[in-house]
């Protein structure tokens, strides 16, 4: 028997890389994308026709074009829980199942690049999505397979994910740029090269039309990750069981939900989460659109950058989220996490001419995320029973990557381009008023309700439903 590979981590930490840059590559853009390639927002394909005639005008947008399109990932992300639960990761090894989801996943995005016509475009956006978001479980499964130590190694591996996202907005500084224009500038040297590179992003309808690389960038990323999966440590698949209390598991943490503290948390979470989706949503749009038409006014190829930055907040923000739990607790640090989705879109309603104020802000989303859902996932591993605690999570998950980003990503089309747009102009105040508002209901229901055991971390079961 051949002795193992010193340590894996290196090649764990690249592995998440991989896996969050390519969703970091075409997110946070397909949003100002999509109506540019004519999909509609509020009208059902045509395929689904028949639906304009017997649902109501509000419903159809559920089914409209841009709905079906974004929601592709929410739904896998709903499939995906019981898939690769339940069957994924038992049938096949992790790292071969990655290397196979990556591949026609890969493909599938990759695909998106070269379509602007709606069925094929949502039919590979299904395909990918419904490969790719399994993946995320394997990638913590292979991981916390080939660790000594996970409760000490598993973070720093995960950061990869963080760096890997940061890492997906960097290309485009310099994919979205006027190369004809830097060209005609003749440079001389690297450094006058790169400033006429800067300083000539592209604008309108070219830069619309240059977003089909996020797709491109993505679909590459996927296929080489593909290939590095079969370059990670061996991981045995896991035995199926026929217990009744591990093929039940997803029941037993539905009753979880009897226990009104942890009710009023999964209540709150779905609401956060259709904060958290409103931001990509309409961060790209605002960030692009002229400051004479209401928008910040950030050039086509520095607002994934510019978005990068809750990222790089992220990081740094999970150093300080273990001390902040001990010194403030869960409720406080919970509310401070969706108060900042407040705070950030009061900045874009109040303050959009400011191109300063709106960069800096940006750091909140990582706050917002480390400190609302990150504690999210640790308090339901401290107070969920063990033997059904991948589930309870994935209860949590079922609103934070399903429900809730179902939710906006049928929503937020009709608002920005229908409620909120009169003419050729968004009304950003009015509509960045909405999840402000709706972060502020949430942290005040998280305060007035979210009452959890005061004999603090272990079993529900044991502990009760009381609130103190």
């Amino acid at each position: 028997m051949s002795s193992p590979a010193p340590s894996p981590k290196g090649r764990l930490f690249f592995m998440m890389v991989l896996e969050f840059f390519i969703w970091g590559a075409w997110l946070p853009l397909i949003f100002g994308y999509l109506p540019s390639l004519g999909f509609s927002a509020t009208e059902p394909p045509k395929i689904l026709a028949g639906l304009a005639s017997i649902l109501p005008s509000w419903l159809r947008i559920l089914f409209s074009e841009q709905a079906l399109i974004l929601n592709a990932f929410p739904v896998a992300s709903i499939v995906g829980m019981f898939f690769s639960n339940q069957w994924a990761d038992r049938k096949f090894a992790p790292e071969k199942f990655l290397a196979f989801s990556h591949l026609i996943g890969g493909l599938a995005i990759l695909g998106c690049g070269f379509t602007k016509e709606f069925l094929p475009f949502f039919l590979l956006m299904l395909v990918h999505c419904l490969l790719y978001v399994p993946t995320i479980s394997i990638t913590n499964s292979i991981a916390f397979a080939n660790m000594k130590n996970p409760e000490k190694e598993f973070g720093i591996v995960r950061m990869g994910g963080t760096v890997g996202w940061i890492l997906a907005a960097w290309p485009f500084t310099f994919i979205f740029v006027n190369w004809a224009a830097v060209d005609a500038a003749h440079p001389v040297g690297l450094v006058d090269w790169l400033g006429k590179a800067l300083a000539n992003p592209l604008t309108g309808d070219a830069a619309k039309a240059a977003t089909k690389w996020t797709f491109i960038v993505a679909g590459l990323a996927s296929l080489a990750l593909a290939a590095f999966s079969l370059a990670l440590p061996r991981t045995e698949k896991k035995a199926a069981t026929t217990g009744t209390v591990e093929k039940l598991a997803w029941l037993e943490a539905l009753k979880l939900l009897k226990h009104p503290f942890i009710l009023v948390l999964w209540l709150v979470t779905l609401v956060d989460s259709f904060v958290h989706n409103c931001y990509f949503n309409w961060t790209g749009v605002f960030l692009g659109t002229a400051k004479e038409a209401g928008g910040v006014g950030i050039a086509s190829n520095w607002i994934t950058p510019v978005m990068s930055i809750g990222q790089i907040a992220e990081i740094l923000t999970m150093f300080v989220l273990g001390a902040t739990l001990k010194k403030f607790g869960w409720r406080t640090t919970m509310i401070v996490g969706v108060l900042g989705h407040a705070a950030r879109f009061a900045v874009y309603a109040f303050y959009p001419q400011s191109a300063a104020m709106i960069i800096v802000i940006q750091v909140l989303h990582g706050i917002c995320y480390a400190f609302f859902f990150a504690t999210v996932y640790i308090f339901v591993d401290a107070y969920c029973p063990k033997d059904i605690r991948t589930s309870a999570q994935g209860l949590f998950n079922l609103q934070i990557l399903g429900v809730g980003a179902l939710l906006a990503n049928s929503i937020c089309p009709f608002l920005i381009q229908k409620v909120y747009t009169t003419g050729a102009l968004i009304n950003f105040h009015g509509l960045f008023m909405v999840p402000l508002a709706t972060a502020s209901v949430a942290a005040i229901g998280l305060a007035l309700f979210f009452r959890p055991p005061t004999s603090g971390p272990g079993e529900i079961a044991a502990a009760g439903s009381a609130p103190h």
